[in-house]
């Protein structure tokens, strides 16, 4: 099944229902796109969820606390974007989805926190009830990011061009011409805890040297407004076609359009944002 995007994010998406944490296959999470987490396996491993106070209490955010939505939290009316700025993020118990937010938040917090600046921004300045294309922008990005770096310009123009044999020949990746550095989305975490989902990440490019260096870049674009301002902006990446990030990864696979789907008449992606060298 292809899953592109966050379940209840007011799509009209079908609603994802992850499995039972005691039906999780510890191995799922050796997988690359839990890379990133690697520090927190133990919240992630055994048969009981964390508290939300023992979460908040190993975690630590800075200038943060997770906080359990019930139902005396969800009673001061504030939107939840505008409650996490005053330092309260809502947390539901027992919640792959919530946790999985909580971990990023550890993770790339400065991300987190520019996000959440826009969202405000922007709630302030629309009427109540609706939102921009920018809203809409950050929330997949929150919900599916992936950041990729890519130095070699040749790979941006065929991922420019939905090329999709170029891009993902394994040459590349193994040459670190081109990788990912940071997969952002909580959303993407928990549907990837059903293995062989077919997902897809909406990315930022940056071109650099140095991966720690682009997810700094990526947060001071979007705390500055020049990155995550428009769906369109948002790059598909089909995550199984990495190479070794997919069983059964033959020329058949790669054929299959509605997954490496051909690019859209009219449809430009932005140039790459720059990092460290």
């Amino acid at each position: 099944m292809i899953a592109t995007a966050a379940a209840g994010d007011g799509s009209g998406v079908r609603r994802f229902v992850p499995p039972p944490r005691a039906a999780v296959d510890p191995q799922v999470f050796a997988h690359p796109l839990f890379a990133g987490l690697q520090d927190f396996r133990d919240l992630l491993l055994g048969p009981r969820w964390p508290s939300i106070a023992a979460l908040d209490a190993r975690l630590a955010l800075p200038g943060k606390r997770l906080v359990e939505q019930d139902a005396a939290l969800l009673a001061d009316g504030l939107h939840y974007e505008a409650r996490i700025a005053q330092g309260r993020i809502a947390t539901r118990a027992d919640n792959w989805h919530d946790l999985f937010n909580a971990l990023v938040w550890a993770s790339c917090p400065q991300l987190k926190h520019a996000l959440n600046v826009q969202q405000c921004g922007h709630i302030e300045a629309m009427p109540p009830g609706q939102r921009n294309r920018a809203q809409a922008a950050l929330t997949q990005f929150d919900e599916t990011g992936v950041i990729v770096r890519v130095r070699d310009d040749s790979l941006r123009a065929a991922w420019d061009a939905h090329d999709w044999p170029a891009l993902f020949d394994p040459v590349n990746w193994q040459s670190d011409d081109i990788a990912i550095t940071a997969v952002f989305g909580h959303a993407l975490m928990e549907q990837a805890l059903l293995p062989g989902r077919l997902l897809v990440g909406k990315c930022v490019v940056v071109h650099s040297d140095a991966d720690a260096a682009c997810v700094d870049a990526v947060a001071v674009a979007i705390a500055e407004g020049r990155a995550v301002t428009d769906p369109l902006q948002l790059r598909p990446l089909p995550l199984a076609g990495i190479p070794g990030w997919h069983e059964g990864q033959d020329a058949a696979f790669y054929r299959n359009a509605d997954y490496f789907r051909p690019l859209r008449a009219g449809r430009a992606y932005p140039p790459p944002l720059h990092g460290a060298m």
